[in-house]
């Protein structure tokens, strides 16, 4: 959770802030409007976060002017830093952003983050997340001397959402804020708080912690950001919080089951799966039988798939990251539901991996596998790849990884092959980190 003392530092981000403001009106009183959302307030509105990100980068709404300023961006190369030290040291406060999403002052603005059953879209909060995430970076990179940015930040890495509370009102103003907390030379790591004012104050919604990559104006190699200078106790806590998620992402990599054996403890864990699903009336490695109360993995998938159009770009000319989770997210929210029995809760969305960016007109697959259960709990992976149909190519984008509980115990997922075993343990992992732990 970010710091309670970065709500003083409002006016260290103002060169950010000049072009918004507060869409509307508001009638103080309502149990769901926030008093701090009223008209000709500074604050961003969440539906203004993109214009500012094109503003940046000098990106256009318009698809063919937007192509041509993409094309032109090559020639910002000039401005690049040769080094990080070449790059002013910044502080935390430099890159502090707040954002409005004023659900309970803004009724045409809740539709679109409604859903049928009267609660709020959670891949819509995915998509203004990944955006916040985005703009802090450029907060934390800002240069008063260049017009455009040269940088071209984007999402790598969606390293952990942990929920607070279950149920997000769509009713009820909502406030993210966020701030960089940790830099490295071309990477950094921005951690955002979301809350929501109802019975007369904020309370805790989510924390998120995204890790974005700087690259050169054509996307196609690395470029230097700001280092980061902590002041006091508490920044440097969070700074060195980030340098051991980095170390753990380093391990986590290593030890992945695509690249070396599961762990003995692992080993004992599928043995024993596989030894409650043999025959024992022919005692055969082939013949299995489902145990009671189980579903074979390879009958809790769901699939679905997305003809990428420009509509769904991003400021650099490929499909938004926000989009993918957003379509990743209720793809598995629906293989959750489908395999509970009922409408699932979101617990955690962790180490989401964007491998490859999705470019306009591909066809994007993507797969939803229930891979863990345990009681109440399960574990999603969804696996997103794009499809040339012209040499029949699949490459994988991104995979993605929800926790969700029901409201009642879920029937246990039973691997059948060695590939499902793998699968069913890095499933078990990711369950261990979010919610075990």
């Amino acid at each position: 959770m970010l710091s309670q003392r970065f709500l003083l530092l409002r006016s260290a981000a103002s060169f950010t802030r000049r072009s918004f403001c507060t869409g509307g009106a508001l009638k103080q009183g309502k149990q769901g409007k926030a008093p701090d959302m009223i008209e000709g307030n500074p604050q961003f509105h969440v539906s203004n976060v993109r214009n500012r990100l094109r503003e940046i980068v000098g990106a256009s709404t318009n698809w063919s002017d937007h192509q041509q300023a993409m094309a032109e961006r090559v020639s910002l190369s000039s401005m690049l830093a040769k080094s990080q030290n070449e790059l002013p040291a910044k502080r935390m406060k430099d890159s502090y952003l707040e954002v409005h999403l004023p659900l309970g002052s803004e009724p045409q603005l809740r539709e679109k983050y409604l859903t049928y059953h009267n609660t709020v879209r959670f891949g819509r909060i995915l998509e203004d997340l990944d955006s916040l995430a985005v703009l802090i970076s450029y907060s934390h990179t800002y240069n008063s001397e260049l017009k455009r940015s040269p940088l071209s930040i984007v999402t790598a890495l969606v390293d952990k959402i942990d929920m607070r509370q279950h149920v997000i009102y769509p009713d009820c103003d909502i406030k993210f804020t966020g701030h960089v907390t940790w830099v490295g030379k071309s990477s950094i790591e921005a951690k955002i708080h979301m809350s929501q004012y109802r019975d007369g104050a904020y309370a805790s919604v989510l924390d998120a912690t995204f890790v974005m990559v700087a690259r050169d104006p054509g996307n196609k190699r690395a470029a230097f950001v700001n280092p980061l200078k902590p002041e006091g106790p508490e920044e440097e806590r969070l700074f060195q919080e980030g340098e051991a998620n980095k170390s753990r992402r380093v391990e986590l990599s290593t030890a992945s089951l695509l690249k070396v054996a599961p762990t003995q403890e692992e080993r004992t864990v599928v043995h024993g799966l596989f030894l409650n699903t043999l025959d024992t009336n022919t005692v055969s490695f082939r013949s299995r039988v489902l145990p009671p109360n189980s579903v074979w993995m390879e009958d809790a998938k769901l699939k679905g798939l997305e003809i990428c159009h420009p509509q769904e770009r991003n400021i650099f000319n490929r499909i938004f990251g926000g989009f993918l989770m957003r379509k990743a997210y209720e793809l598995g929210w629906a293989n959750a539901c489908s395999y509970g029995g009922c409408r699932p809760s979101l617990v955690a969305v962790d180490d989401i991996l964007f491998q490859k960016p999705v470019e306009i007109g591909s066809l994007l697959m993507l797969s939803s596998q229930v891979c863990y259960t345990q009681g109440t709990y399960i574990q999603v992976r969804v696996h997103s790849e794009v499809f040339d149909p012209l040499t029949r190519q699949h490459n994988t984008t991104n995979i993605f990884h929800f926790t969700f509980t029901s409201d009642r115990d879920v029937p246990n997922i039973m691997p059948k092959t060695y590939g499902e075993s793998m699968l069913y343990l890095d499933g078990k992992r990711h369950f261990d980190q979010t919610v075990a732990c």
